[in-house]
């Protein structure tokens, strides 16, 4: 992009654009959908590390101050706050973004186009701004974190899967984080397996991780030093199975009134039913009063404290490839329970970071429960916590994540230059 043409596109966005724009041969563009950011930051402070010269595209929730001291990187704010509004601004809002996005797109020299997520109109992202993106001549990777969402929540569609074959057969290059994920796209969406790349799920290092102990941390949320303290962590929706840890939970506590579980996370739009079907449960039961309830977001600087003052995080899902909760609890150290679905048991070792039960199985889940807190793992948490973040900080290393990504890369403009 121009000189020019960028002062042209800085007047339109909030928050400016970094100096340091110069082209580079072979630039990136990051194009995050405006959301996850530990995902967006993990990614792009290891490719910026690397010397890739970067243009990434998001909005106030995914900004920080990295995205603009960073040597290489650009920061393209162009979807700016994500806070509710009325009909008529979120229009505005939607209208002005996808404006930005195409001219950026029109007049941007990044020969890659890296889509982490896709915006709001999920089947206009897929079609016709994919087929946009292509008619520009641009290379296009895609990391699918989910290969069928709509398989996931029960609402598949022949529309959705129509727009996701689109997709993935215009994309040059897709990344996914277990081998089943690539499996399903090369039988469902006949995409090839040359086209295809595993890679780690990066841990969570977007998060401040301060001195709070877990004394602390247990105090600040009103729980004993000694009580058993199990977290249900992020987005609420009915694939996470929280009925299922509830049910065990209630088992658990008529047995013994040490038991504390904590929910802390947000509804997802749609899920609101869902959750009230599940207060109304912990309410009619006599642990209601040993269960901490954050129906909330749980901004970044808020996250060490529940993390920190539980003993073991809780994943009843139901249907998932890959957890990035689970991930987060990696790097603070603290050891998962989990349903056996999708991959999650490739990054469990029962006894070693975790323990597995099986899915939409309250009784099962419950003498999990039963047999980590009788474990060695529990027993001797303090130490455990460490080796649990050392050795993931190993198998998921950004580092590894970047290479992996700087490969295709390059292959991609090798492709490119003949």
């Amino acid at each position: 992009m121009s000189s020019a043409s960028l002062s042209m596109l800085e007047s339109e966005v909030r928050d400016g654009i970094s100096t340091n724009f110069a082209p580079l041969p072979g630039r990136v563009a990051v194009l995050t959908g405006g959301f996850d950011k530990p995902y967006v930051f993990g990614l792009t402070m290891a490719l910026a590390s690397k010397g890739i010269g970067m243009d990434v595209i998001g909005s106030d929730a995914v900004d920080c101050p990295a995205m603009h001291t960073t040597p290489n990187l650009s920061f393209l704010n162009l979807r700016g706050s994500k806070e509710e509004a009325g009909i008529v601004s979120k229009i505005d809002r939607v209208v002005s973004y996808y404006t930005k996005l195409i001219k950026y797109a029109a007049l941007s020299q990044s020969k890659i186009f890296h889509i982490l997520w896709n915006n709001k109109f999920q089947y206009f992202d897929r079609t016709a701004l994919m087929l946009y993106y292509k008619m520009l001549k641009k290379k296009i990777v895609f990391t699918a974190h989910n290969v069928n969402a709509g398989k996931r929540d029960g609402n598949d569609s022949f529309l959705n899967r129509l727009t996701l074959r689109v997709q993935y057969q215009l994309s040059d290059h897709i990344f996914v984080h277990t081998e089943k994920m690539k499996q399903e796209l090369l039988q469902d969406f006949g995409k090839a397996s040359e086209a295809v790349t595993v890679i780690p799920f990066g841990i969570n290092n977007s998060v401040p991780n301060t001195a709070l102990t877990t004394r602390n941390a247990k105090r600040q949320l009103g729980i004993g030093e000694n009580q058993k303290t199990v977290l249900f962590f992020g987005a609420i929706l009915p694939y996470k199975g929280l009925e299922f840890l509830v049910d065990a939970f209630q088992r658990l506590a008529e047995k013994d009134s040490q038991y504390r579980l904590v929910i802390a996370g947000l509804p997802r739009k749609g899920a609101e039913t869902y959750v009230e079907q599940i207060q109304q449960t912990i309410n009619r039961h006599s642990s209601r009063g040993q269960v901490i309830q954050r129906i909330e977001y749980v901004p970044d600087e808020e996250t060490e404290l529940y993390f920190k003052a539980a003993d073991i995080l809780a994943l009843p899902y139901t249907h998932v490839f890959q957890s990035g909760v689970l991930f987060l609890a990696n790097s603070f150290g603290l050891p998962v329970v989990a349903a056996n679905v999708g991959s999650l048991a490739d990054d469990i070792v029962p006894g070693k970071n975790g323990f597995l039960f099986t899915p939409k199985d309250s009784d099962d889940l419950a003498r999990a429960l039963e047999q980590y807190f009788k474990s060695d793992l529990f027993l001797s948490l303090e130490a455990s916590r460490a080796q649990i973040r050392d050795a993931a900080s190993v198998r998921h290393s950004w580092d590894t994540v970047g290479d992996m990504t700087q490969h295709v890369y390059a292959e991609l403009l090798r492709e490119t230059r003949q």
